[in-house]
């Protein structure tokens, strides 16, 4: 009897430890596909146009917005669909923009939404 319930506990165990493993593994492929996407050419253009959206002049040294940098630990994905990510402005962690990747109808990338923060904005608006 202790020997079935022992072989029967090993297997639980087993079953649960490879079901962990399938999960992690399937997580750690996703964060590589979206980061793969965040840092593709396609994203900077999404990423640049959104930033001219904002600033006409961003990214010419004349604007507001003179450089931006992906925080890598902000790439998530969302749970409406898409990944989000935070971009810091200007070398400055309190001026970001935020935004939510997202494949179009045609499976082009796109801004499905995102903001900016309040530092940003009131610099913006002078």
């Amino acid at each position: 009897m202790k020997k079935r319930w022992f072989i029967a506990m090993v297997v639980v165990v087993m079953i649960v430890a490879g079901l962990g493993v399938k999960f992690y593994m399937d997580e750690e492929k996703l964060n590589k596909e979206m980061i793969n996407v965040v840092y593709s050419d396609e994203a900077k253009r999404v990423f640049e146009n959104g930033l001219k959206n904002l600033d006409a002049k961003a990214l010419t040294g004349k604007g507001v917005i003179n450089t931006y940098e992906i925080d890598k630990k902000s790439i998530k994905q969302n749970p409406m669909g898409g990944i989000n990510v935070t971009l810091h402005v200007n070398g400055d962690s309190e001026l970001y923009v935020f935004f939510t990747l997202n494949k179009a109808d045609d499976k082009k990338l796109i801004d499905d939404g995102g903001g900016n923060s309040a530092k940003l904005e009131k610099l913006l608006d002078n």
